[in-house]
C-alpha cells in the first residue's frame, strides 16, 4: 500500500527523522491560516499523489507567498499526467504546501527489503533530485548498498557505511544517524517495504533535511497495522481493483486483450506468460484463490468484463479445495448472466474436472474447453484474431 508524501512525513518526524516544514490542505475554506504558518516568503506548493513525476507534470511549484492562494485554487482538480499514471492521469484531490529552503546540496536515501538476500538494504547516493535508476545506468560509482541481516541490529559501524558517502560535517552527521535510525525503525516496526528520501539535502545554513519522502508498507500485514491502514486513499486506487478487494479477489489491470482468471498466483503468472508466447498480451492479473465461491466468480466475470479493451478471456483452473464441478457451475451462470457475447476459452484440471467439463459442454453456451494450458492459450488467441 502506497501512501501520500506528507502521510510519510508525519511517519518520519515520529520516529524523529529530521523534516522539512510544511502543512496539508484538503480543501480551500481555511488556506489563509494554513498558508500564514509557512515561516518563508516563498512556497513550495505539491500535488499529493500515487505517482512520481509530478515535477516535470506541472505538480511541483515554487511560488511567492502571496500569490500561493491563487496558485493552490488552480492545482485543486487538476489532472496531472506522468509517466506513472498512464494516459489517464491523477486528479489532484490534496496539496502539501512546503517551507522554501535555499539548497547547498542533494542526496539520495533508501531503505528497502530487499527480497534475493533476506536482509535490509539502504541505498546511499550524491545525487539527489533524480531518478535513482538513470543514477545507476550512467553513474553507478556514485551509488551505494550496505545491507542488514534481519537477525542482527543495526549498529554504528552499519550506520556510517550508510552515511560516509554524504560527506557530513559533526552536526549534519548526527542528524543522519537519527535518519538511518527512524527508516530502519519505520521498516520495522511499521512493515514497510521502501522508503526513500530523494531528495535528502543540506541547505545553505547547513541543516540536513528530508525534502520528500515515500513509503510503500506491505499489504499482507496491514491486518496488525491499523494505523497505516486507516492512511490509505482510495482516490488513488483503481475502481476495479478496490472491487476486486471487497470479494477477496487479487486483480490487477494490465494493458493487454485476454482477460484471465486463475486460481493461483503462480499459475497466473504462468498464464499470462504462455499467453504473451502465443502473440498476445493479458488483459489482468486475477487470482481468484484456492475455494472461490460461485459469488466470487461473478465478481470476477464482472471485473474481467468491465474492461473494455478485453476481446476474449482465458479460464484457467487446477482444483484442489477448489472443486472444478463447482467452478464450471459457477462460470456458467456468471456467463448467462452477463449475456457473455465474447470467446471463452477454459481449461480444467484437478478435482472432478471431468464432471466439470461435462457441465461446460452441456451449457449451451459457446464455451471452448482446452486440454492443457498451451492449447487454451492457442484458442483464446486464436478466437479473438
Amino acid at each position: 500500500m502506497n501512501i501520500h508524501e506528507h502521510q510519510a512525513k508525519e511517519i518520519l518526524k515520529e520516529f524523529g527523522a529530521p523534516v522539512s516544514n510544511g502543512f496539508v490542505v484538503l480543501d480551500t475554506n481555511e488556506l489563509d491560516k494554513i498558508i500564514q504558518k509557512i515561516k518563508s516568503q516563498k512556497i513550495v506548493i505539491k500535488a499529493q499523489i500515487h505517482a512520481g513525476g509530478r515535477g516535470k507534470a506541472g505538480g511541483v511549484k515554487l511560488v511567492d507567498k502571496l500569490d500561493c492562494k491563487t496558485e493552490i485554487k488552480n492545482m485543486f482538480g487538476k489532472i496531472l499526467v506522468t509517466h506513472q499514471t498512464g494516459p489517464e492521469g491523477k486528479e489532484v484531490k490534496r496539496i502539501y504546501l512546503q517551507e522554501a529552503y535555499d539548497i547547498e546540496k542533494e542526496f539520495y536515501l533508501s531503505c528497502l527489503i530487499d527480497r534475493q538476500s533476506s536482509k535490509i538494504a539502504f541505498i546511499s547516493s550524491t545525487e539527489g533530485g533524480v531518478d535513482i535508476e538513470s543514477v545507476a545506468k550512467k553513474s553507478p560509482e556514485k551509488i551505494i548498498t550496505t545491507k542488514i541481516d534481519l537477525k542482527k541490529n543495526l549498529n554504528e559501524t552499519d550506520i556510517n557505511d550508510i552515511v560516509k558517502i554524504f560527506q557530513l560535517d559533526k552536526n549534519q552527521k548526527k542528524d543522519a544517524i537519527r535518519l538511518v535510525n527512524a527508516l530502519y525503525n519505520i521498516l520495522i516496526q511499521k512493515d514497510a517495504s521502501l522508503i526513500e528520501i530523494n531528495p535528502l539535502v543540506i541547505t545553505k545554513q547547513k541543516k540536513l533535511l528530508c525534502l520528500d519522502a515515500k513509503m510503500n508498507f506491505d499489504d499482507n500485514a496491514l491486518f496488525r497495522r491499523p494505523e497505516i491502514f486507516k492512511l490509505r486513499d482510495l482516490n488513488e486506487e483503481d475502481s476495479a481493483e478496490i472491487e476486486a478487494s471487497k470479494f477477496g479477489l487479487a486483480y490487477i489491470k494490465l494493458n493487454g486483450s485476454i482477460g484471465c482468471m486463475v486460481n493461483g498466483a503462480g499459475l497466473a503468472m504462468a498464464t499470462m506468460d504462455i499467453i504473451k508466447l502465443n502473440g498476445e498480451e493479458p488483459a489482468n492479473f486475477l487470482d481468484v484463490g484456492g475455494g472461490a465461491s460461485k459469488d466470487q466468480v461473478a465478481a470476477a466475470f464482472k471485473l474481467i468484463l468491465s474492461d473494455k479493451n478485453v476481446k476474449g478471456i482465458l479460464i484457467n483452473i487446477f482444483g484442489g479445495i477448489m472443486r472444478c464441478d463447482v467452478l464450471a457451475q459457477g462460470l456458467v451462470e456468471a456467463a448467462k448472466e452477463f449475456d457473455l457475447k465474447i470467446p471463452l476459452v477454459v481449461r480444467l484440471a484437478g478435482t472432478n474436472f471431468k464432471e466439470g467439463k461435462d457441465i461446460l459442454d452441456g451449457s449451451g453456451l459457446k464455451i471452448l474447453s482446452a486440454s492443457d494450458l498451451n492449447d487454451a492459450a492457442k484458442k483464446i488467441v486464436g478466437a479473438i484474431k
